[in-house]
């Protein structure tokens, strides 16, 4: 059931037995593998199941029942790390895809430990969970819904209402593009506009839109799994974008978001859609207004609309602009979702990017900031929203609007 992936029978030599067993304790010890099917089997009390992904993928969700164990904190001091774990039984690790935990079990068995490498890791654990899909799909996407009108009524629908009305983000005749990365936010807010659409208080029409930008087949399936199950009607295109920044150094993130947001607004554009839906909630908004102070040396925010500059007649909307990001994970769990992480070909060793283009480190580092921040202050975070709601352009000493640039300078002379 625990195997090494090179220890096959097959591959084992009737003669020199002694060498033959020599190599097989020296291959078990380097790459001590599981399949997710072989764990599965197993009986749940016998082996601990170690998440050592960043804090920033742990947001896209995990395999349940799993402990999340920092892998430096691993190498650092791997018995004060794990000091709360059972030695008796199996240790299972896994990153996002089966590679990074490769090494950290190796170094772990090197310590004395049974430890073991997810074979795949998260991602795989993914593919079983799509290929176990219920039958029962219509049961599944009631839940989906219930909870958004019950249980997380508060929490969900009625922010995205109410950023809705406030930032006037639906209007009658709309046709929108609701953009579906594959994620949890795109993924709820696509929920959300189904049920806003239900209560009928505008006329407007919807396109639930996917771009594949080169997602390999497992992460195709994926998306095209969750949108069955959740009574989505995908509506997929496919470009070429993951391999076109493949070779690009500097900034492929960024450069691959604005390429994404690109072809979003293009084929929006050519399906007779007037706006795109971008699925960014309050903490991606937060989180913005401080890395472009701390990284940018500016002042500025994720707008909850804007009109696009290239594409005429169209605009971009956020309607997930009230909703914190942990009750979308809360209603993830409760209806036990799993959704897409970034996949494209810089996240091969479990890091992960953003729509915006700006990569977990950034983001996280923030992120851990306002936390921390948050414990002297629990207003913190609504503070910092707000913040660029009451500018007071008397206190400030320069600012630009329409590309032009104001120093408080040009007008101090004129209020003598």
């Amino acid at each position: 059931m625990l195997y090494s992936c090179l220890d096959h029978p097959e591959n084992e030599q009737k003669t020199d037995q002694k060498k033959d067993r020599s190599d097989k304790e020296r291959v078990e010890s380097e790459m001590k593998e599981i399949k997710i099917s072989d764990m599965k089997a197993m009986d749940p009390d016998s082996y601990v199941l170690i998440d050592i992904r960043d804090e920033g993928s742990l947001l896209y969700g995990g395999i349940p029942g799993a402990v999340p164990v920092n892998k430096e904190e691993i190498f650092k001091d791997c018995r004060k790390a794990l000091s709360k774990l059972s030695t008796d039984k199996v240790w299972i690790l896994y990153c996002q895809r089966g590679e990074v935990s490769q090494s950290v079990a190796d170094f772990l068995e090197q310590q004395g430990f049974d430890a073991y490498s997810l074979i795949g890791g998260y991602n795989a654990y993914l593919i079983s969970v799509m290929q176990s899909e219920p039958d029962d799909l219509m049961e599944k996407q009631k839940r989906a819904e219930a909870s958004i009108q019950k249980k997380y009524h508060k929490e969900l629908f009625s922010k995205f209402a109410k950023a809705c009305k406030n930032y006037q983000l639906i209007q009658e005749g709309d046709h929108i593009a609701v953009c579906i990365s594959g994620g949890k936010d795109s993924m709820l807010m696509a929920k959300l506009f189904q049920e806003i659409r239900r209560h009928r208080q505008v006329s407007f029409e919807l396109t639930f839109l996917v771009m594949d930008p080169g997602y390999n087949k497992a992460n195709r399936m994926l998306i095209e799994s969750n949108a069955r199950q959740l009574g989505i009607p995908i509506t997929v295109f496919e470009s070429d974008i993951f391999d076109a920044v493949d070779t690009v150094e500097k900034s492929p993130c960024y450069l691959c978001a604005r390429m994404r947001r690109g072809y979003l607004y293009s084929k929006a554009k050519e399906l007779g859609c007037n706006k795109i839906a971008l699925g960014h909630h309050f903490d991606d908004v937060i989180e913005t207004i401080l890395m472009g102070m701390l990284h940018g040396g500016q002042i500025q925010t994720m707008m909850p609309k804007l009109h696009s500059i290239n594409f005429e007649g169209m605009e971009l909307i956020r309607p997930m602009y009230l909703i914190r990001e942990e009750d979308i994970c809360k209603w993830r769990d409760y209806n036990e979702l799993h959704f897409l992480q970034c996949a494209c070909h810089f996240t091969e060793t479990c890091s992960t990017c953003h729509e915006d283009g700006t990569t977990s480190s950034k983001r996280l580092e923030t992120k851990k900031l306002i936390a921390a921040l948050k414990k002297d202050n629990p207003f913190i975070e609504n503070n910092i929203f707000k913040s660029v709601e009451n500018v007071n352009l008397n206190t400030v000493i320069a600012y630009k609007k329409d590309g032009v640039r104001h120093h408080f300078l040009d007008e101090y002379e004129k209020k003598i």
